[in-house]
């Protein structure tokens, strides 16, 4: 049986400002890759963090019936919240510890909901460190960034 990998990173020009996310979705059988798919998308006035959350919802909302999947992020918000934190902020009806409102509580409330349909595994690994995959999903983040860049004049 293959399982399934999303690469995911975000990525921004100023924060806030133009910002893109990209995912690598990588079927795998051991070490032999049997199928690749590259997600991207952008928005002209975003945050990294905004940026990351949509690359890891693109991912697991990209799937069409319910998977086992491991999220690969270099975003320990991303990791973090959707491992940890949102449990807390679910109890309190979206408010963090402090009785604070949580952050883009509507990115993290899409991916509660897209990840609540497959069996997923978080993991962390350094950003811009050589990692193969997350820089190739840096690099579609910053595809997917480029449309939303002001030009340059010439």
């Amino acid at each position: 049986m293959p399982h399934l990998f999303a690469y995911t990173d975000g990525a921004c020009s100023g924060n806030p400002g133009p910002g893109g996310w990209g995912v690598l979705l990588r079927a795998m059988d051991g070490d032999t890759i049997l199928k690749e798919r590259e997600l991207n998308g952008g928005e002209a006035e975003t945050t990294n963090n905004k940026m990351e959350l949509m690359a890891a919802i693109s991912a697991l909302e990209t799937l069409e019936r319910a998977s086992t999947i491991t999220v690969v992020t270099d975003s320990a918000y991303v990791k973090n919240g959707v491992t940890g934190w949102i449990h807390g902020w679910k109890r309190n009806g979206w408010r963090t510890s402090s009785k604070k409102p949580v952050k883009n509580v509507e990115l993290w409330q899409r991916l509660d909901q897209a990840q609540a349909r497959h069996d997923v595994t978080w993991e962390w690994v350094k950003g811009h460190a050589g990692h193969p995959e997350n820089e190739k999903a840096d690099e579609l983040a910053r595809a997917g960034m480029e449309p939303f860049k002001p030009s340059k004049a010439k």
